[in-house]
């Protein structure tokens, strides 16, 4: 479940910068031909390993059941029933949002990238790469939260360092 819901909180940062694009973008505007929005979709579907839409229904259900409980405990099985009815209810939203995301896709390559791109996942190796992305984010953010901490010290004294030898003293 936490790893689930780790990977939920990296992919909601994307969904959530999909829909500023989707939304905010001038260039959205543009019309897309409906062979390279049906690639773009099938692309979006390739790749949706971490069940996007799921997870952030599911997340959205527990946070909203967390301030409903908390703030009155003795309701809990009627928040749990209506969680359950909405999150049936969203269910037939997901394609909304897939069709969102193919959208920023189709607005950003071409038919001809857009065949190349989903011939690529529907290969052995693509299908591994996308199997394979969310545990190498995860590592990868590992990887820059260690660099990352290690730069700051580092940069710290160095910047103190040439303070000093400016005959300043911090």
């Amino acid at each position: 479940m936490m790893q689930v819901l780790g990977r939920a909180k990296a992919l909601m940062a994307v969904m959530a910068s999909a829909a500023v694009l989707a939304f905010s973008a001038p260039v959205m505007a543009q019309e897309v031909s409906p062979e390279q929005l049906a690639l773009a979709r099938q692309y979006v579907d390739l790749t949706d390993n971490a069940s996007v839409f799921e997870v952030t229904m599911v997340e959205t259900g527990i946070e909203t059941m967390r301030q409903l409980v908390t703030q009155n405990p003795e309701i809990m099985d009627a928040v749990d029933g209506a969680v359950a009815k909405v999150l049936e209810d969203y269910r037939a939203r997901k394609d909304e949002l897939m069709n969102q995301f193919a959208r920023v896709y189709a607005l950003r390559f071409t038919v001809e990238e857009l065949q190349q791109i989903v011939a690529f996942y529907e290969s052995e190796v693509g299908k591994k790469l996308s199997a394979s992305n969310l545990e190498v984010n995860s590592d990868l953010q590992r990887v820059l939260q260690v660099f990352t901490e290690n730069v700051k010290r580092e940069f710290f004294a160095q910047v103190r360092a040439e303070l000093r030898a400016q005959g300043v003293e911090v």
